[in-house]
């Protein structure tokens, strides 16, 4: 049995005004932020509605980190640059209809947690494919070069082997040649 552990907030925005939430952070961590309007249907599910919002990330100074308009979805990240309570506000631009609530999701994901995993897995895998590449191409380019080397002295070899048969071949002939006229044989 499998079980997920669901991460993400859930925020009922009237149909005006806003709606924030905010977290304290230390210096230096990533946040990454997933965010969609879903809504109820008549079969009492939740799915994604066309109603738009506006999207505000602030620092703890005031400083605007990430702001977006007539949006219905949208993903972003950031890292921080100074310790305290960042916010994020959303804002409704369309009124829903008869003064119903929108639900808005929310996935603040905060340092060890905004890390993809999976992704940094399989880009580990891959960056463990290629050095094994690297290496197979070097172990490649190296036996080349003795495979040519090799080549090369037995051609040499080959050469050298056939030249001292033929000048071998040829001394024998002419000390045949030389005995046989010696003794008168020929």
């Amino acid at each position: 049995m499998a079980m997920t552990m669901a991460e993400a907030l859930w925020l009922e925005m009237p149909s005006s005004g806003a709606k924030c939430v905010y977290e304290e952070i230390r210096n230096n961590v990533v946040v990454l932020v997933e965010y969609a309007i879903v809504g109820i249907n008549e079969q009492n599910q939740y799915s994604f509605i066309r109603d738009l919002i506006s999207l505000k990330v602030t620092s703890p100074f005031g400083k605007i980190l990430h702001h977006e308009n007539n949006v219905t979805n949208g993903e972003f990240g950031f890292t921080t640059t100074e310790p305290g309570n960042y916010m994020a506000c959303f804002f409704m631009n369309s009124q829903a209809p008869d003064g119903k609530v929108v639900h808005i999701g929310l996935d603040w994901k905060i340092g060890i947690a905004a890390k993809d995993w999976d992704s940094i897995a399989r880009k580990e895998k891959i960056q463990d494919i290629e050095l094994v590449l690297m290496k197979f191409q070097a172990w490649e380019e190296e036996m080349s070069e003795v495979s040519e080397r090799t080549n090369a002295a037995v051609a040499w070899f080959s050469g050298m082997s056939l030249s001292l048969c033929i000048l071998a071949a040829a001394t024998q002939i002419w000390y045949l040649k030389r005995f046989f006229r010696k003794k008168n044989l020929i």
